[in-house]
């Protein structure tokens, strides 16, 4: 739903680099270069940026009122 703040395997703050990442991507640049050069170097934080989905919009539409 909402990016994590920080990688669920190591811990490290991934959350700051999260809409840089996402504009650049969405302009068509390749994400191996976006994250290498955000300096976002262990596997395991690339994967959390690489497979997130923004669900946020689709949820609100069923939060309780």
């Amino acid at each position: 739903m909402i990016i994590p703040v920080r990688c669920f395997t190591c811990g490290y703050p991934i959350g700051a680099v999260w809409e840089e990442f996402r504009k650049r991507v969405e302009k068509g640049e390749d994400p191996r270069k976006v994250l290498d050069e955000l300096g976002v170097k262990r596997y395991c934080c690339r994967r959390m940026l690489l497979s997130h989905v923004e669900l946020i919009r689709e949820a609100m539409y069923y939060a309780v009122r």
